[in-house]
This record gives C-alpha cells, structure tokens and sequence, in this order.
C-alpha cells in the first residue's frame, strides 16, 4: 500500500467527522468486502477490454454503499478508466421529459474524474488528450491535424447523435488550434449538456441539436467511445441514490425509468456498449419491493433474480446484484486500528489510545447502543474521532474518564440515510440512529 500523505489523512479524517464519505484515500480505511472488490475488479477489466458491464450494489441505510463506489472509483482510475457519478434527486432522473435527465447527465460531466483529475472537472482534460494523441497521429501518418481527427470520429458518426458529436469535438481543435477559448469551451459547455436551446447551440458551434432527455445514453455510449480514442481503457458510471426511483409518486414516470434501466442492462448484457460500466446503488426495497421497486418491473425481476441455489449462506457474485453485508464487529475493530493509526500518520509510538481502550470503546458501544453500532457504524467512527481528537489535543486526558462521559442521544434531526437522503417511515428500535455526545 502506498504511504499515507498529510492531505489524505486530513480528507478522511475531516469527512468522517462530518459523517460523510472521504474523496480520497479511502484504501487506507477500506476493510471486508474483498470477494465484492474482487467482483467488480473483473468488469472493470471487462470495461477495459472494450465490453461492458452493469452492476446493482444494493444494501441497507448506512451499510457504506458510497463508500464502497468511491473505492471502485479509485481502482478505476488506478486501472486507467475515466468515471462519472451522480445521485439521484427529484431533479435527477434516468428518464424524464422535463430536463432532469439532462441534468443527471449534465451533473455526470461535471463529476467526470481520472486519476491525474480526481476530484472531477475532467472533460476537458479529455478532450485535450484526444487532440493531443490526434496530433502524434496526424505525425506519424503524414496527413493533417483535420483529417487525422475525423478518421479517429468516423465510427462514432454511425452511432446515435455521434455525427453532431464529432462536430463538437472537430469545433474543439478549431479553438485549441487558434488560440480561441472562448469556442474550446463551448464546446465542452455541449458536451456537459449545459446548452438548452438548439439556437443557442447553432449560434456557438454550428450543431442543429443538443444533449436533451431523449438523448442521454445514447451520448453515454458515445462518451465512452470517446474516452477510448483519447487514450483511456474505459468510462465507469455511478448512479447513487436510486431509492429515488421508488419514491416517485408518479407510476407512469416509474415505469419509465424502470423501462431504461431495462434497456441499459440489456445493452450491456449483448454487448451494445463498448467500453462502459454502470453502477447503480440502491436499498433492498428499492430492489425487491413488488409494488414500487424494480421487482415491479417483470423483465427487471426476471433478470435481476437471484440464484436459488445460494441458499444456507452461499454467495454469488458474478451475477448483475452485489448486496453488501454488513460490518462484522471483528471489522470494526479493524476500522478502528486503521482510524488510530491514520491518525498518528502510521507511528505506533504515537498512537492516542491502547488496544484496551479500543476493546474498552467497542463494549461501551455494544452496551449502549446494541449490535446497530456495527451494522451502521458511521455514529460510532464519529464519536471514536472525536474521542481521538480530544485526546490529541490534551496529553494529560485520561480516554478511561472521557469514556464515561459518552452519552447517547437520538438524532433531533429528520434522519438521512448515508447514501439515498431522508428516511421516510418509522424505523425499529434497534435500527435508531444515534449520535455520540461527548
């Protein structure tokens, strides 16, 4: 493993303490889920053989399915892939006919990363690539810069919306060749679907259309082609959040997302994408309720089926669902070594807190909050920091006396879920959310 940086230790030390999920350095906090990484190591390397693939990640409120995407995410890109993701919200869907499909589009582009753009805001470094390897080629070959470009478009012109789409990119090495910025970054305001009228487009660039909510996959694959010709293995798509789906009210517009989701999975089951993954992350309701979820959905429950003979405990990972299970308390313990030693930037000799007082910690959790404390860890990693911190900060603070002082207090807030936004309902005594107090 790679050593620990200071601004990694304060990403995913800050983001814990917030009770949100680190951007980076998540390898050095990540524990379990080996046979599910492994997995997804496979499409990934599946994606960057030019196949395709899709994956449902399905799991509990609080089960670390974010977490979980973004450490794929960082594989991804170690394995040279550009990813993208989103959540899903009432202004974000797969299918819509009032701009929230562009928008989750639009969001996408504005989140796509590589592993020298991490962060996101890669599209244009994508692009710049792709000229740039355009260029040696045009060299090697002897033929101008135009010609060695659309050469390298012309497959994409046979897709759905690839002939516009190599307009743009051929209006971006206009701009990148004079000098004129101000066309460079039209056209990646069009590529990120940021135009919303075909006139504003035709003024700009010269295109008749744009990226609207019939459109959206269909540039999807065309991206994907796309970051292939500028030198990448592969585009990785994360849509987070999908309980969104199952909340709409509207049957009609259910239906349709559902009716997409259909119509990507079998893409990439018959190989109709090139060099594209999708990840979609949801809660086990939003999978298998009958009524709402995508068990609704006939040719959805058909496919997204589980093996029957994984009865009495057996796993499958090879099929479209990954469900993550939930933290074990020997893996917390785990976290909990790896949060010490984050903390003391991997010196032993400056760890803030003994093996006995870790021992001492998880039991006052079990006590207090019940088996909750591992199945939904996120309060108990904030409270641990927490206890960390105060204890950074004071050498002379005794962590037995600090730990007495915990108490426990329900959330006052409306409850969110880590990963798809409020819970609505009741939830069971033993799933309450807590918070520590210190």
């Amino acid at each position: 493993m790679a050593k620990l940086r200071k601004k990694e230790r304060t990403a995913i030390i800050d983001s814990l303490r917030a009770g949100v999920v680190p951007r980076i350095g998540q390898q050095h906090i990540q524990v379990g889920r080996a046979e599910e990484v492994a997995a997804l190591l496979r499409n990934i390397e599946t994606v960057a053989d030019g196949g395709a693939a899709m994956r449902f990640i399905i799991g509990e409120y609080g089960s670390g399915k974010t977490f979980f995407l973004r450490l794929i995410y960082a594989i991804a890109h170690e394995k040279r892939l550009v990813t993208a993701h989103a959540d899903l919200n009432p202004d974000r869907r797969l299918h819509a006919t009032g701009g929230q499909a562009r928008g989750l589009y639009a969001e996408l582009m504005r989140n796509l990363a590589t592993r020298s753009n991490p962060e996101g805001n890669a599209l244009a470094s994508v692009a710049e690539r792709f000229i740039t390897t355009s260029l040696q080629q045009a060299t090697a070959q002897g033929i101008t810069p135009e010609e060695a470009i659309q050469a390298r478009m012309a497959p994409l012109t046979e897709l759905v919306g690839g002939y516009d789409f190599a307009q743009v990119v051929e209006a971006y090495w206009r701009g990148h060749d004079s000098g004129n910025e101000r066309l460079k970054t039209d056209a990646v305001r069009w590529m990120r679907a940021e135009y919303t009228t075909k006139t504003d487009a035709r003024k700009a660039l010269g295109v008749r259309v744009i990226i609207d909510d019939d459109s959206v996959y269909d540039h999807l694959k065309l991206m994907a082609r796309f970051v292939r010709l500028a030198g990448f293995e592969g585009l990785l798509i994360g849509y987070d959040e999908l309980v969104n789906l199952h909340r709409l009210a509207n049957t009609k517009a259910r239906r349709s997302n559902y009716e997409q989701i259909l119509r990507i999975l079998n893409d990439c089951h018959q190989g109709q994408a090139e060099g594209l993954g999708i990840l979609m992350s949801g809660t086990p309701e939003f999978l298998t309720d009958t009524r709402r979820g995508l068990y609704s959905y006939e040719a959805l429950a058909t496919r997204l089926a589980e093996n029957p003979f994984t009865a009495g405990g057996l796993k499958d990972h090879s099929g479209p669902v990954i469900r993550l299970e939930s933290l074990t308390p020997e893996d917390l313990y785990i976290l909990l070594t790896k949060l010490r030693h984050l903390i003391a930037m991997e010196d032993q000799g400056a760890y803030l807190i003994s093996d006995e007082g870790l021992h001492a910690f998880l039991t006052h959790c079990s006590e207090v909050i019940g088996d909750a404390y591992f199945r939904t860890p996120r309060n108990t990693i904030r409270a641990f920091l927490d206890l960390l911190a105060v204890l950074e900060q004071n050498p002379e603070a005794d962590w037995r006396e600090l730990l007495g002082q915990v108490a426990v207090e329900p959330d006052s807030e409306p409850v969110y879920g880590e990963d798809e936004g409020p819970v609505t309902g009741t939830l069971d005594a033993e799933d309450e959310l807590t918070s520590f107090r210190l």
